[in-house]
């Protein structure tokens, strides 16, 4: 495994990191056990959670997978560097009683006490603020997070879904009041088929320190191989990518991707990874494997090189949308 500083911090985090979202839902607790203890026998000690994952009247459940793993011991908490977030509503109807929800002071107490209560853990490395809070002063937020610092409850704090202008508004706050380093990482949508955060976010978290952090670097399966998982009778796109190749134009583009990736021998979801490393600011890609078959292709990105040519030749099926402002400037 290689690995790299979060941000401007002085952590030292995997440039692959193990997303949790399908524990509980599609995973059985074994065996997420299972793929954690290979995660972190192949090097892996980032680990990605969130307090809503579970999902409906099982929120929480990841969480608490994670901490039932802690508990067997033998220092898987002292390895594990682990980020978890804050903002959802963690009512199993849908319905939030009021400051259950977002980024109000008192709900950031009351989340990560009940963060930590699911862990089975004294503090939380990285605590991510799932989403903006427009009705929330970022004022308020930081005092809540100096508050948590203190108290060792929290050691960094990171955002999620945040859009450039307030990742700056976030930092810069955060300087004036002095006290808090501020936000360290931004976990945003970025991938192949997707890189508008190369526009406003990258930039935005490049200049602050932070490490970005990129979800869904498959889009949904999209970038996996799917056209030609399809033909061999596997599993069916569903979901982002199920509704992207129903567009013909979108679906060649596909097509493209994955031929240009059989003629260099390269696996497609293995290559998407890698392209993700090359990317300048980000740390490392969130992956969230569903089997330790999968856990086991994306360990391979870690050490795959692509050459120029091949970068090139993505860039040609799915070019970027340039520097900002030209890119939407003119």
């Amino acid at each position: 495994m290689r690995y790299t500083q979060l941000g401007r911090t002085g952590l030292k985090v995997s440039r692959l990191v193990l997303g949790t979202m399908n524990f509980g839902p599609q995973t059985d607790e074994p065996d997420s056990h299972a793929i954690m203890d290979a995660a972190l026998d192949a090097g892996i000690n980032f680990f990605d959670t969130a307090n809503v994952y579970g999902w409906g009247e099982n929120k929480g459940r990841t969480e608490s997978i994670i901490g039932s793993w802690f508990a067997k011991g033998e220092g898987r908490r002292d390895k594990v560097v682990l980020a978890t977030k804050v903002y959802g509503n963690m009512g199993a109807d849908g319905e939030a009683w009021p400051n259950h929800d977002k980024l109000s002071a008192v709900n950031i107490r009351r989340a990560v006490d009940a963060s930590l209560k699911r862990l089975g853990t004294d503090y939380i490395d990285l605590y991510q603020f799932h989403h903006v809070d427009r009705s929330t002063p970022f004022e308020e937020i930081w005092q809540a997070i100096d508050v948590l610092i203190q108290q060792g409850k929290i050691l960094y704090v990171g955002s999620s879904n945040f859009p450039g202008y307030k990742i700056a508004q976030a930092n810069e706050i955060a300087a004036r009041r002095g006290g808090t380093i501020g936000l360290v990482s931004e976990q945003c949508l970025y991938n192949l088929a997707e890189r508008r955060a190369e526009m406003e976010v990258v930039p935005a978290a490049q200049d602050y320190g932070l490490g970005v952090i990129p979800w869904s670097p498959l889009h949904g399966g999209l970038l996996g191989g799917v056209i030609k998982k399809e033909a061999q009778g596997g599993r069916r796109a569903s979901g982002r990518a199920a509704d992207t190749l129903a567009d013909p134009v979108a679906r060649k583009q596909i097509q493209a991707y994955e031929d240009l990736l059989e003629k260099h021998g390269v696996e497609p979801g293995e290559a998407a990874l890698a392209w993700l490393l090359t990317r300048p600011g980000v740390t490392g890609p969130i992956v969230g494997p569903r089997t330790r078959e999968q856990l086991d292709s994306a360990l391979r990105a870690v050490e795959l090189e692509l050459s120029e040519e091949l970068l090139a030749s993505l860039d040609e099926i799915f070019p970027g949308p340039g520097p900002s402002p030209e890119a939407f400037a003119w």
